[in-house]
């Protein structure tokens, strides 16, 4: 049998969330901020290694994705451990604003109109 050999430790998702799949928040969608609030963990909280590496790597201000890339993890269990993080006020999420959208062409054409006659 042949082996693969990797670097370090290989550990499943499922281990790495404690069992959760999904996080049902509509603040970590792909482009959304994240920060470090500066705040440490409380005493009773146990953080995995993971946490502990998400939480340094926020105070950049990282998007959710670049989080995912920097520790090459799937994107849910990211948004899962990132979740568990906002929880606890240790991060704090920024959705940035949407792009405002072009008037439709009805109200441009009014306006070259409304120009043409002046």
């Amino acid at each position: 049998m042949d082996e693969e050999w990797v670097d370090g430790p290989v550990v499943r998702p499922y281990w790495v969330t404690g069992g959760r799949t999904a996080d049902d928040r509509d603040d970590l969608d792909l482009v959304a901020v994240v920060r470090a609030t500066g705040v440490g963990p409380p005493a009773k909280l146990l953080m995995g290694p993971e946490h502990e590496d998400i939480l340094a790597f926020c105070a950049t201000a990282p998007s959710v994705v670049e989080v995912a890339s920097q520790f090459d993890l799937a994107l849910g269990v990211v948004r899962v451990l990132l979740g568990d993080l906002l929880d606890h006020g240790l991060i704090v999420a920024h959705t940035p604003a949407p792009v405002a959208r072009f008037p439709n062409e009805r109200i441009l054409k009014e306006v070259i109109d409304g120009l043409h006659a002046l």
